[in-house]
């Protein structure tokens, strides 16, 4: 039995073709629904709860939300959308039709780091920022600088078509990669000092994630050099349960990513921004 949504093989049928599939249906278009240990805890968190999460096996910025719920081990609801034909019941809460979005009873929000804050102010579960103000301020500051600086390039790069660009995006990406490192902690594993993820941590891992599964295969994106700081944080990430019980097979990524590659039309509105040099949606 499929669990991709789709097809076995990342295809779509001509009945079920995406718009980003431009007509072909060899092209290879999103995953709807979680592959491996991501699906196991889908299955896990499929029954009525009063704290909803609404999102797309794909996304990133779903991703980091639902790694918050999973390290805070709260008891939620996991409710695959299809972003891209957007339902009511996601338009009801993101009248822009964008995930994740959050339910709570009655009252709904949505945008990631917003929702990670808001699962923050319940004060349920395992804590993902620091009791002391300032580094409390800190992670805020180099959690701006992921979403700023860190986020936007990996698109631009994963985008770019021409070999002179492609290498102008990664020489930046390297960059703002290695300013965030330079803030951490120096011993880590992660980006504050102790063995649990915090804040930064879990705004980093769904990049963390498809810097391996998306830009090594598409673009030649480097392992981590051995016995770096880098590389010490990113197996941290890898290792830690909550990302790895959120996160699908590899080929989910490959296929869902495709369309990032090749840069295609109608594939999402954070690819729009990035060719137009807006910010993200």
């Amino acid at each position: 039995m499929s669990t991709d949504g789709a097809s076995t093989n990342g295809h779509a049928s001509k009945a079920e073709m995406d718009p980003n599939q431009n007509g072909d249906e060899n092209k290879k278009t999103y995953h709807k629904q979680a592959t491996g240990l991501a699906w196991e805890t889908v299955q896990a968190h499929s029954k009525e709860n009063d704290l909803k999460l609404y999102g797309s096996c794909f996304c990133p910025f779903v991703h980091r939300v639902w790694i918050s719920l999973e390290h805070k081990g709260l008891d939620y609801e996991y409710v695959e959308v299809d972003v891209y034909r957007k339902p009511k019941l996601l338009l009801d809460i993101n009248p822009r039709g964008l995930v994740p979005a959050l339910r709570h009873g009655e009252w709904g929000c949505y945008e990631s780091t917003v929702l990670m804050e808001y699962l923050e102010d319940l004060n349920e579960g395992r804590p993902l920022l620091p009791k002391d103000p300032k580094l409390r301020a800190h992670s805020r500051l180099w959690s701006d600088h992921i979403n700023r600086h860190i986020i936007p390039i990996f698109y631009r790069y994963l985008q770019a078509q021409e070999a002179k660009d492609q290498a102008e995006y990664a020489k930046e990406l390297t960059e703002q990669i290695a300013k965030l490192v330079s803030a951490a902690d120096e011993q880590g594993p992660f980006f504050l000092a102790g063995d649990h993820m915090s804040f930064v941590d879990v705004q980093m891992a769904p990049w963390v994630i498809r810097l391996e599964k998306v830009l090594t295969p598409y673009k030649g994106w480097p392992n981590p050099e051995p016995g770096s700081r880098w590389e010490k944080w990113v197996r941290a990430i890898e290792d830690a349960e909550p990302v790895k019980n959120t996160t699908s097979t590899d080929q989910l990524y490959l296929d869902s990513y495709e369309r990032y590659a090749e840069n295609r039309p109608n594939t999402s509105q954070v690819r729009e921004a990035i060719n137009s040099g807006k910010g993200l949606p």
